[in-house]
């Protein structure tokens, strides 16, 4: 999901992105030669047809994929860490899923008697993590990640959250430039895969940034990887994150390497694609093919899938955090699977593909594929318990600090509601932080929904007890440490801005701001773009909104540069900076709850929708 970009933990941590552009040739030359083949060796596997002493003609290969993991090592908590399940009698079940202890196992159990198995990755792998991988700029995700065999990853927006240079640290190693080893005498090996992004390049010289692709090579059989991230990138990553690149359109860089790949006898190939679709039905096991191929889902993927040249023989997205396992047609008009294992570990989808030794090529009509739920009631890696245990060591003096009560959960990620608890909650925290006169004066604040990374839940995380709101639990809520701050806007771009959450870039895909107490609209959802904002019904503390007047608007600074779709905000004067909006929320919580007296969810009753 498109969210408030990762950057400058607890300590605002800088790096010098431009200075990352110079390091470029290392990344590329230091990177793993290819997706190499780990020799798993699991079991005896399985070809087609009587060999009579011979190879058969076809072998079937496993791939295994997975997305947006977003550094969750641990179990999501509350309904973020659910995916759910339509039973045939309509009844809808929530599954508790998720946690690298169990995604290891899913995917070592899934590749017992698969001797031809790949593990891929479509982005987003970090950034926007909890506070156990996050503090340690995602050092025990990249860790976690080697020990899950993971062959290729395609790169992410998120992976751009802290520049060039951190990017070219997370593949290649090395301790951080700024706060260095985190264990004594350890220095970070960096990722043990690949990570691909065709079509990102150095603006100045036009060279890719990273490898476009990659070539998994077992016995003979060889399966190219061509890894992209969304083109608009730049749109939802702060400038520092993406300064010097350029990011270019999907279809025709995928179509591009495919040529190459084809040139070079590469055959197979799978395209990892770091942006993703909206099935009609959140339900992990819902049927997307029906009535017909792809009819059951929409979004920007369908458009990328159906350019993307017939020589591509499957498609691994993300992006969207959806599940969905669908066929949409390539521009000869023939099926193709596109599948998207949700978010944070929480599924991972098996597909098979049919290597024709002769042709080389992958048999189109054998593709079979699923999405499979990492259940928690499998038994735990202990490798992976082992990893995070030893980083929850070294985060726990800051990890375990209270810094509120509440009484129930308070859903942010987990609410599908255009107008959620959580976010009215951090813009309250945001507006009260900055009215004081010294502190902005605001009047107003907005908060993008991306932003907010979980819920809060009620039920204890560690031995803080029920109704504890610790630091690391409000650190995943909102761990990108953003700076918040004051502008003037008119009541003319107010308006605007509250419109574009529904028109121009964000028409397809509607981005509600959570508004701050006092603030007041319909949204009519029957009708269509801009007009889906009632502007004579947007008021402030019961007054008409007048276009004429100056508001002073309070939100962090990836919006107020204009990022999400909403460059309606960045038009902002008379910036003020104010403190982060972590620190604002602990603030918040601090002040206005206690053991007894715990901060209650607050009513959603700022957005009137009409459906």
């Amino acid at each position: 999901m498109s969210a408030t970009p990762q950057k400058n933990r607890a300590a605002r941590r800088v790096l010098a992105a431009a200075a990352g552009l110079a390091t470029v040739g290392a990344l590329v030359a230091a990177m793993p030669a290819g997706a190499h083949d780990r020799g798993n060796g699991h079991g005896n596997g399985h070809g087609h047809g009587h060999g009579h002493g011979h190879a058969s003609r076809t072998v079937d290969v496993q791939l295994l994929s997975f997305n947006d993991l977003h550094g969750n090592l641990e179990p999501p908590a509350g309904s973020a860490g659910n995916v759910t399940k339509t039973h045939p009698d309509g009844t809808v079940e929530a599954i508790p899923a998720g946690g690298v202890e169990y995604l290891a196992t899913s995917l070592r159990t899934a590749r017992k008697g698969n001797p031809y198995s790949v593990t891929a990755a479509g982005g987003d792998m970090v950034g926007a993590s909890p506070l156990l991988s996050g503090l340690f700029h995602d050092e025990p995700t990249v860790e976690a990640l080697n020990g899950l065999d993971l062959d290729v990853s395609a790169v992410g927006n998120h992976e751009f959250d802290e520049g060039a240079t951190e990017l070219a640290r997370l593949q290649n190693g090395g301790c951080h430039p700024v706060e260095g080893c985190y264990e004594p005498g350890k220095e970070f090996e960096g990722a043990d895969f690949p990570y691909l992004a065709a079509n990102v390049t150095e603006e100045k010289t036009g060279k890719p940034l990273l490898k476009p692709y990659t070539v998994w090579k077992k016995n003979g059989v060889k399966i190219g990887f061509i890894g992209v991230t969304l083109e608009g990138t730049p749109d939802i990553v702060t400038a520092n994150g993406v300064k010097g690149l350029a990011f270019h359109d999907e279809v025709e860089t995928i179509n591009k390497y495919a040529r190459e790949l084809d040139r070079k006898g590469v055959k197979s190939i799978v395209a990892l694609i770091h942006e993703g679709g909206a099935p009609a039905s959140t339900s992990y096991n819902y049927d997307c093919d029906s009535p017909g191929a792809g009819d059951g889902i929409s979004g920007p993927i369908v458009d990328i899938a159906k350019g993307i040249t017939p020589k591509v023989d499957a498609l691994v997205t993300g992006h969207t955090h959806q599940a969905y396992v669908c066929t949409v047609p390539d521009p000869s008009g023939k099926p193709r699977t596109v599948t998207s294992a949700s978010s944070f570990g929480k599924l991972y989808t098996d597909t098979t593909l049919t290597y024709d030794r002769r042709t080389k090529d992958i048999v189109r009509t054998s593709v079979k594929s699923a999405n499979h739920v990492v259940t928690r009631d499998q038994p735990k890696a202990a490798d992976m318990t082992r990893l995070i245990d030893r980083w929850n060591k070294l985060a726990a003096p800051i990890a375990g600090r209270p810094q509120g009560w509440i009484s129930a959960d308070i859903n942010g990620r987990g609410s599908t509601a255009p107008e959620k608890p959580l976010g009215n909650l951090i813009a309250d925290a945001q507006l009260e932080g900055l009215a004081p006169a010294d502190k902005g004066g605001a009047e107003v604040a907005f908060m993008n929904p991306g932003g907010i990374r979980a819920d809060l839940v009620h039920k204890a995380s560690g031995s803080e007890g029920d109704g504890v709101v610790t630091y690391g639990e409000a650190f995943t809520v909102q761990p990108f440490t953003n700076m918040m701050n004051v502008v003037d806007l008119t009541g003319a771009q107010l308006v605007t801005a509250l419109q574009q959450q529904v028109s121009g870039a964000n028409e397809a895909g509607p981005k509600i701001l959570q508004v701050s107490r006092g603030l007041t609209y319909t949204l009519d959802l029957t009708k269509s773009g801009a007009d889906r904002v009632v502007a004579d019904s947007i008021k402030l503390n019961g007054e008409a909104i007048d276009p004429a007047r100056t508001y002073r608007v309070a939100m962090n600074e990836f919006l107020a540069g204009g990022g999400d779709g909403f460059p309606a905000l960045g038009q902002g004067t008379n910036k003020l900076v104010g403190a982060s909006d972590l620190d604002l929320f602990n603030a918040y919580l601090a002040a206005h709850s206690t053991a007894s007296t715990p901060l209650a969810p607050p009513a959603t009753d700022r957005i009137t929708v009409i459906r």
